[in-house]
């Protein structure tokens, strides 16, 4: 497949750049991935279209402020508010570093995006904060291509605490304006609770804990997994081939206590209900041997493109996602590429707000 035919057109007004003040407020598509039928609603109606025998899985995991802004060594520090994310210009000696994936804590290692990255080489020493109690540094130990790095920060105490300090919400490039303090309680889901995701698992960002007590009570059952979503979730794809391209990995966890519902549900042929593309990645990983969930954790680089057998997700909510990117290709796995770029079409066409702070669709 190319990677070609999953391209729509999208006016840019409809790329949401804030969230409504209700999260349940965002309007809902629902898509009949059978017929093809299509049916306008808003997100307060989500748990009364749901079947009261149904299995929603929710991924818990939690967004920190990966995003880093400092200086290269040699450099004067520069005032942070002369950064311009919508140009993307920096001061000199100015960097930005996009934290992804820790890969060990002795020595604290991780994987990361930085800009200007073809300046950035190997030995490179990154400074981050001011000179003082919270400042970070850190030295380049590993490099690839497109800006992808491998960082060692010095040792210090309370490393996440610094974290919280000096970092900034990673809200997607897309989203043409810098962070604010009240997107660390927006750009989250109501249910976040292990550390670890830079981007927020889009489709749970509507849920509210009225919402949540309403499914409680219809009596609809609930687990959580965790899929911390790193490069692999968002990454663009750059191969003009479908079958080509390859995902990063991503750190995932199901205990046994949500592996045992999930699996009784499908013994007993109900649907599960995924919500998001990474708890569809981490289900199916989990599946792909033995068709049951197995407990357990490690690392996910499953890629889902149309042709995938889906053997636990009978349904999913999702947000609307960027042209030619691996999460509408999941979609389109699960429903069909015809079927989902109609949906899409009617989308654009009834004007729904598009990507993370956007509407979502039900696809049942």
């Amino acid at each position: 497949m190319l990677v070609s035919e999953f391209a729509y057109a999208l006016p840019a007004d409809l790329i949401a750049q804030e969230p409504f003040a209700d999260r349940s407020a965002s309007r809902l598509l629902r898509l009949n991935r059978q017929t093809g039928g299509l049916t306008d609603a808003t997100f307060g109606d989500f748990p009364d279209v749901l079947r009261s025998d149904d299995l929603v899985v929710f991924n818990n995991t939690r967004v920190f402020p990966a995003r880093l802004y400092g200086r290269r060594s040699g450099s004067k520090a520069q005032p942070l508010s002369a950064h311009n994310p919508a140009s993307r210009e920096f001061l000199r000696g100015q960097i930005e570093v996009l934290l992804t994936k820790q890969i060990s804590r002795e020595p604290n290692e991780w994987e990361c995006m930085v800009r200007p990255g073809r300046k950035i080489g190997l030995g490179e020493r990154l400074f981050f904060g001011d000179v003082g109690t919270d400042q970070l540094a850190a030295e380049v130990v590993g490099r690839k291509a497109f800006g992808e790095r491998r960082i060692r920060f010095d040792p210090v105490p309370h490393f996440f605490e610094r974290i919280e300090k000096l970092g900034h919400v990673p809200l997607p490039p897309y989203i043409s304006r810098e962070d604010r303090l009240a997107d660390r309680e927006r750009y989250q889901t109501v249910y976040a609770r292990e550390r670890g995701s830079v981007a927020a698992p889009t489709a749970g960002l509507h849920f509210t804990p009225e919402i949540l007590l309403h499914m409680k009570d219809r009596g609809i059952e609930t687990a959580e997994i965790t899929l911390h979503v790193g490069l692999g979730t968002f990454q663009p794809v750059r191969e003009e081939i479908v079958e080509e391209h390859k995902l990063h990995s991503e750190q995932f966890s199901i205990s046994p206590q949500a592996a045992e519902p999930i699996n009784r549900a499908l013994q007993q042929k109900r649907r599960v209900i995924a919500i998001g593309t990474t708890t569809v990645r981490t289900l199916e990983y989990a599946a792909r041997e033995s068709g049951r969930v197995e407990p357990g954790e490690g690392e996910i680089d499953l890629f889902i493109y149309p042709g995938f057998e889906f053997r636990v997700v009978g349904a999913m909510l999702t947000n609307f996602h960027l042209p030619q990117s691996t999460l509408l290709m999941l979609v389109c796995g699960f429903a069909g590429k015809d079927t989902v770029l109609a949906a899409y079409r009617h989308a654009v066409e009834h004007k729904y707000r598009f990507y993370s702070y956007g509407d979502c669709m039900f696809v049942e």
